[in-house]
């Protein structure tokens, strides 16, 4: 069992060295890389977000539901964020903060750089299947003890959700 232990340790520390080690390598290009790079990310499309060791564990990073794609707008949606806004203030503010301290559940500052808007999106319309089966949303039961009760909110409801989250992480 101590063997198991070990290599699934040395597993995980393996990928984040060779995930760290791949970030760096981009960064000391040449200079026609690094032009190269920084044209590519001018482009009003963001990249998916992934967790290699998120991954290897057994987390899925888009969530258990039905949303497997969600498309998000460059730039922000302001029709959509202040519709958001007005859902946070009926359904979300007894229990979430907008910066990132704890009430009832955590605070929302940062959601959107943690999780991607799949994973945010079958949160807020699955969010019983996703603590029964998603590690990543049982991992946040163990800080917030409490399960986030279903808010009865339909997918163009849940997207102005995102949407707002995007504004409150600085998105433009």
């Amino acid at each position: 069992m101590k063997r198991y232990f070990y290599f699934v340790i040395a597993s995980i520390i393996s990928i984040v060295a060779v995930q760290c080690a791949t970030d760096t390598k981009k960064e000391t290009g040449t200079d026609t890389q690094k032009a190269t790079s920084a044209a590519a990310s001018d482009t009003s499309v963001k990249k998916a977000k992934t967790d290699t060791v998120m991954v290897f564990i057994g987390m899925n990073s888009k969530g258990i539901g039905r949303f497997k794609n969600v498309q998000v707008a460059h730039p922000l949606d302001q029709a959509m964020a202040a519709d958001g806004y007005k859902i946070f203030q009926t359904k979300c503010i007894a229990c979430h903060k907008l910066s990132s301290e704890m009430l009832v559940g955590p605070g929302w500052a940062g959601v959107t750089i943690r999780r991607t808007p799949e994973w945010i999106m079958n949160w807020i319309t699955n969010t019983k299947v996703m603590l029964d089966k998603d590690l990543a949303a049982q991992t946040d039961l163990v800080v917030c003890l409490i399960r986030m009760p279903k808010q009865e909110l339909n997918d163009a409801q849940a997207r102005d959700v995102l949407e707002f989250m995007r504004k409150n992480d600085g998105e433009k």
